[in-house]
């Protein structure tokens, strides 16, 4: 049976795992990563489309100059972007953070076996829990930088808007602010950076306590030697 010390911080860890991948669960169901206002022009009029959007739905208004309002209407994003390359951009951030969500789960793994018990595989200990919150970690970091990208660099607002409302014409200009489902995702990086560090000193501190122990005979007392 592992030691109380070991069970605390391994527990402790894995909690920050099971948050981990809770947290992820949550970016990938909910909508609000993005609230958008593209605006477009008209013969005598601007047209101002409202977006909220995630990775799967969103909803959308339009609203006109002359005080003409359409209501939200929601949509699917796959549905409105057709055959484009910010359609292959969400797809890629859905597969990275699916593997994130795998890698959060074989962390919350290793972490729950070495609170009750003391595997004998070294990839079993610390080193697996390194390397599955590193990994969740790295593959949450490519998402945040490739969904920006894909709104600023490809259009991804102006691509959702001209689906929803297919007479829209000339794009002027976009406003975009970033929602929670999307900062949620510093949370989980953070998660995975505690996980290391506990588990990082306990390794710490078992690794000092081995080698005090087996510290040389000449580093021993004087009277120790001679008996």
């Amino acid at each position: 049976m592992p030691s109380r010390k070991k069970t605390a911080m391994f527990a402790s860890a894995f909690f920050t795992c099971v948050c981990s991948f809770v947290m992820i669960c949550v970016v990938l169901a909910t909508q609000h990563w993005m609230s958008s206002e593209v605006r477009f022009s008209r013969t005598n009029s601007s047209i101002i489309v409202s977006l909220t959007y995630g990775l799967f739905s969103g909803t959308c208004g339009q609203f006109v100059d002359a005080g003409l309002y359409v209501p939200e209407k929601t949509f699917q994003v796959a549905d409105n972007l057709g055959n484009t390359k910010a359609k292959s951009t969400i797809t890629a951030i859905i597969v990275i953070l699916v593997l994130g969500l795998l890698t959060s789960l074989l962390s919350s793994g290793f972490t729950c076996t070495n609170a009750v018990s003391n595997p004998y595989q070294t990839f079993l200990g610390p080193i697996g829990v390194y390397t599955w919150n590193s990994l969740c970690g790295i593959f949450i970091l490519i998402s945040m930088i490739l969904f920006p990208v894909n709104v600023e660099g490809n259009g991804l607002s102006t691509e959702l808007a001209r689906g929803c409302f297919s007479l829209l014409q000339t794009h002027i200009k976009s406003a975009h602010t970033y929602g929670y489902s999307y900062w949620i995702m510093l949370l989980i990086i953070f998660l995975n950076i505690s996980s290391i560090i506990i588990i990082y000193f306990y390794d710490h501190a078992r690794y000092s306590k081995k080698k005090e122990q087996e510290r040389p005979i000449e580093n021993a007392p004087k009277d120790v030697i001679l008996f």
